[in-house]
């Protein structure tokens, strides 16, 4: 993915499908089209997955609550859904036991929780070894220590599934990318175009150069999450139903503070459930759920939304008594569902729709991450039956379900930990160490080959050069030739997740991320003063909280 502007300029006639927005759904959609032989483009106008796609509780999950709520299709749906995701890429995927520990007084009774996942276990159509058990209290203690003994009365223990919800998204756009499709991370479409009615092209602004183009398409889609409506009010059909905003926050702890041992799904005391989960050293809380209108592209945490989590951890874990001082990070992200009169956030239903307007325009909204792929497929299927009517040309129909996503050729879930044993020992041969083989391997998967290939003599005198350990230069240099890395926030937030993980690793090497990315891209000194200012707000987002 290099030569942007050649690859902008270069598109000048008419291409069978325009996707505009580069979180999940879009890049669901762009494999989807694209391997179905459907001639796509795709524009995202600030990074892939900058927008609700990196800012969920990074869980494919199958969506417990939406069985209480009734809503026994999703579940099914999206149930059977969290298998295929981790097949296709069990580099982002990791089976993670979650523990539902039952309250005298709480959500979910005994029975309650027994019947429910037992129904959820058959409606998401999950494998024996990771069916439900029941512990009792004395069982459920062991497993976590930490959970508050008064009014316990036993656990559900049953599977979820962790992810890098950011990584997925840009693995499932590099597959679209790998079949053919062509995608623009700050690309914005400024305007769209009509003949004798119907939408047929867009005017866009390369975000990066300030250069402008047109592209015409013969179908268009919007799935650009909480920006539907705006670019439905842009096409003059924000009519019918609209989108309801809520606002969902996390926050990150180190385990020596939080030393959670096992994944928890907990009753908060306003009767809400919230997560409390260990990843890579931390453990990180969340969400809240409340109305949202404010600013969608920074969306903040306030100081109300992290007192709520401190506060729910310290009623479940007494033992903890998290402070203000313990959270290292947080980050906030825009739900965009699909407004219901008088449900309050939580109520709202998770389903997606589709919204077909009289100029032709297709939008998808609402839905969850764990459904994108079910949601590009009905997005595709009236894609491909109009085009079919208009042109006569076929289509095959959808296979994404058999597609590895990029760096998912690993053998399939059951091959992969031998996939990282063998490449984690191939690492150590380059001059890498177990530890820095391991974390690239896991990070990239079967692309991992491309990231090593920078440990040559070379590209340690570069690492030398900029200050910096020879696992990140290489993995910086992968960032940019292949994953379309344009900022040092991209690489520092979304292509890592460091930001969030391990800010301290973050402000430790930040000087030499943006002196390498300078030389490399040619800034001058104002792109590059730019850049770092980016950079200083992103630390400020996710490490400081604003007044309510």
């Amino acid at each position: 993915m290099n030569g942007r502007q050649e690859r902008l300029s270069a598109i000048k006639d008419e291409v069978e499908l325009l996707v505009i927005g580069g979180g999940i759904t879009g890049a669901g959609i762009a494999l989807d089209a694209q391997s179905r032989g459907i001639n796509t483009v795709l524009v995202e106008m600030q990074d892939f997955g900058a927008g609700t796609s990196s800012r969920s509780t990074k869980l494919v999950h199958g969506g417990l609550r939406y069985l209480k709520q009734l809503e026994v299709q999703l579940v099914a749906e999206v149930g059977k859904e969290r298998a295929i995701v981790y097949e296709n890429g069990p580099h982002v995927t990791t089976p993670e036991w979650m523990m539902l520990p039952i309250i005298k007084g709480g959500t979910y009774g005994k029975l309650a929780s027994s019947v429910g996942l037992a129904v959820y276990d058959r409606l998401a159509g999950v494998k024996k070894s990771e069916r439900r058990q029941m512990l009792n209290k004395e069982e459920t203690l062991r497993k976590e220590p930490l959970l508050r003994k008064e009014g316990l009365k036993g656990s559900g223990y049953y599977v979820e599934y962790r992810t890098d919800d950011a990584r997925l998204t840009l693995e499932v756009m590099k597959k679209a990318v790998e079949y053919g499709a062509e995608v623009f991370n700050y690309v914005k479409v400024t305007e769209l175009l009509y003949e004798n009615g119907k939408v047929n092209g867009v005017k866009l602004r390369d975000q990066i150069s300030g250069e402008e183009y047109t592209l015409r398409a013969k179908k268009i889609v919007n799935a650009t999450g909480p920006w539907v409506d705006e670019l439905r009010e842009m096409d003059g059909s924000k009519h019918g139903k609209t989108l309801h905003w809520t606002k969902g926050v996390h926050i990150v702890v180190d385990g020596s503070r939080f030393p959670l041992r096992q994944a928890i799904y907990f009753d908060t005391e306003d009767g809400r459930m919230v997560f409390a989960i260990p990843r890579d050293g931390k453990t990180y809380i969340g969400t809240t759920d409340t109305d949202y209108r404010d600013d969608l592209v920074h969306p903040r945490v306030t100081e109300t939304d992290r007192d709520y989590l401190i506060s729910a951890v310290n009623s479940m874990f007494p033992e903890v008594k998290l402070t203000h001082a313990d959270v290292e990070t947080f980050w906030a992200g825009v739900r965009p569902l699909i407004h219901e009169e008088g449900k309050s956030p939580s109520e709202i239903s998770r389903k997606d729709e589709i919204f077909h307007s009289k100029s032709g325009l297709i939008t998808i909204a609402g839905g969850k991450l764990t459904g994108y792929r079910k949601m590009a497929e009905k997005v595709v299927n009236l894609v491909a039956k109009e085009l079919q009517q208009e042109t006569g040309k076929t289509f095959a129909t959808c296979h994404t379900d058999r597609i590895p996503i990029s760096g998912g050729d690993v053998g399939g879930s059951a091959g992969f930990e031998v996939f990282v044993k063998e490449k984690t020992k191939q690492g150590v041969e380059l001059g890498f160490s177990e530890q820095q083989a391991e974390w690239l391997t896991r990070l990239y998967g079967s692309n991992v080959d491309h990231v090593y290939q920078w440990s040559t003599a070379d590209g340690k005198a570069a690492a030398k050069r900029y200050g910096i350990p020879i696992e990140l230069y290489a993995s910086l240099m992968y960032g940019l030739q292949h994953e379309m890395v344009q900022t040092p926030v991209d690489y520092l937030l979304r292509r890592t997740g460091a930001m969030l993980f391990d800010i301290a690793w973050v402000k430790r090497w930040q000087a030499g991320v943006v002196d390498l990315m300078a030389d490399h891209c040619a800034w001058d000194e104002q792109t590059r003063m730019r850049r770092e200012q980016e950079l200083e707000q992103e630390i400020s987002y996710v490490t400081e909280v604003v007044s309510d």
